[in-house]
């Protein structure tokens, strides 16, 4: 026999950006329920690269990681947990002059939108960060950037929901979506119903399926990251960091863990679905990932692999989010394709999405982010090439 549950929003998808949201919602005195198909934070959330950065993100998305970076750095107060989040910056590398100047332009545009970047020559980095390669050209510093732990951060959130009133419910895959009257309403494939007058889209990859079901296009690519870790080394490497290059397969990114384990991502994707949401670690990507890294940080030749893994990322065509309100569904929002890059703005993400529903209102310009701006028929195939460049969060 199917049971019914009400709620003023349902939250499709609990992932980092949907547990955020059900935070921020409860704590406004909202109730929400979540639905999750596996465990909080298991897809995109919990097996990206774990970067929290601002440096290097389109300049449209900077006022939203800027409100994001003040909640990672009081993490602690708001769910009572660092999710290991290192503040010792994000160090941006240039291998060739091309990829220098471009670095120099990014700087100069990026100050206007708040974010100050320190810049480093050729003796600078040799002076500060040693353990670099002769190959690194130029190099851009964020102070105020970090990185984290991608496996704890989704399901703290989850927690800190919990606690504060939201209702979550994993393990609860949803069959379909829709709007029968007033209310939207979920069924899940057990026949449970979930109703609420509001209802948001946070389910990463399939999200596209979802917005389908309400005539909405959510044109997505589904690409898996390819990302490896070492045995632990000694700490030496504080600094999130990453390499751009003209050569894309140079576009390579590390950090190190406080118990000393590296963890390195790029350059390529490996195939994913999500059909059956699994993803292949492809050897030849892995292969060229470590050689490519080895280039530049050369303590890697004598660190051995102890892991290596992948997961489900979803990219829209543009590599911009599709993030606000509904523009044909009245009390229908979205927060879904980050293109790879959406772990740092998961908490920013949240509040904003949770005042969006709550008051009508952003605290940032959502425009870029703007539901239904693609047209019917779009596709994305070849966002994810595109996208090569090894973000990382």
């Amino acid at each position: 026999m199917s049971t019914t549950e009400q709620a003023d929003v349902l939250i499709v998808g609990g992932g980092l950006m949907g547990c955020a949201t059900a935070l921020f919602l409860a704590r406004a005195g909202r109730k929400v329920i979540v639905l999750e198909r596996d465990l909080t934070g298991r897809k995109a959330s919990g097996v990206n690269f774990g970067a929290v950065r601002r440096q290097g993100r389109p300049l449209s998305q900077m006022p939203l990681a800027n409100l994001s970076r003040e909640i990672w750095w009081s993490l602690p107060e708001l769910i009572g947990e660092d999710c290991e989040f290192v503040r010792q910056g994000h160090l941006r590398i240039a291998l060739d002059a091309a990829a220098a100047t471009r670095m120099e332009s990014y700087s100069a545009e990026a100050r206007h939108a708040g974010l100050d970047l320190e810049m480093l020559s050729r003796a600078q980095i040799a002076e500060r960060f040693p353990w670099l390669s002769s190959r690194v050209a130029m190099a851009s510093f964020s102070p105020l950037d970090g990185h984290a732990n991608p496996r704890l951060t989704g399901p703290a959130f989850g927690r800190a929901a919990r606690r504060a009133g939201a209702a979550i419910h994993e393990n609860t895959e949803v069959a379909h979506l829709s709007k029968p009257g007033e209310d939207f309403e979920a069924v899940a494939t057990d026949g449970r119903i979930f109703r609420a007058p509001a209802m948001m889209i946070a389910s990463g990859a399939w999200s596209g399926r979802f917005a389908q079901m309400f005539g909405e296009p959510g044109p997505m690519e589904v690409r898996g990251p390819q990302l490896s870790v070492t045995e632990p080394l000694p700490y030496f490497l504080g600094p999130n960091t990453s390499a751009t290059a003209s050569d894309h397969d140079d576009n390579i990114y590390f950090r190190q863990v406080t118990r000393g384990n590296i963890v390195i991502g790029g350059p390529r994707h490996g195939p994913a679905s999500a059909g059956t949401g699994l993803a292949n670690v492809l050897p030849e990507n892995l292969v060229l990932q470590l050689s490519r890294a080895r280039t530049v940080l050369p303590v890697l030749a004598r660190a051995r692999v102890i892991r290596s893994w992948s997961g489900v990322e979803g990219y829209t065509p543009d590599g911009q989010p599709v993030m606000g309100a509904s523009p044909t569904v009245p009390g229908l929002y979205f927060a879904f394709g980050f293109s790879g890059s959406g772990f740092q703005l998961g908490p920013g993400v949240g509040k904003v999405m949770a005042g969006l529903i709550d008051t009508g209102r952003a605290p940032i310009d959502m425009a870029p982010f703007r539901p239904g701006r693609f047209p019917e028929g779009t596709v994305a195939e070849g966002a994810a090439a595109r996208s090569i460049s090894a973000k990382g969060g």
